[in-house]
């Protein structure tokens, strides 16, 4: 971890400034999704994901959205 530090004192001001910003945006974002988990999704696909493992396939019809 001291590595890490070390390579961020090496960056100028602007960009050390920059990497708390989006530091700050990522943890008020898992914040937000934690007070607010998405709905669950009823009659919806069952398995895999279609869109990542290419399975456009259900109960032989296929699909394309």
């Amino acid at each position: 971890m001291s590595e890490d530090n070390t390579a961020r004192q090496d960056l100028p001001p602007a960009a050390q400034r920059a990497l708390a910003e989006a530091a700050e945006r990522r943890r008020l974002a898992e914040d937000e999704a934690a007070k607010n988990p998405a709905p669950k999704e009823y009659g919806g696909r069952d398995g895999l994901d279609p869109a990542r493992y290419g399975d456009w396939e259900k109960k032989g019809i296929a699909i394309d959205f």
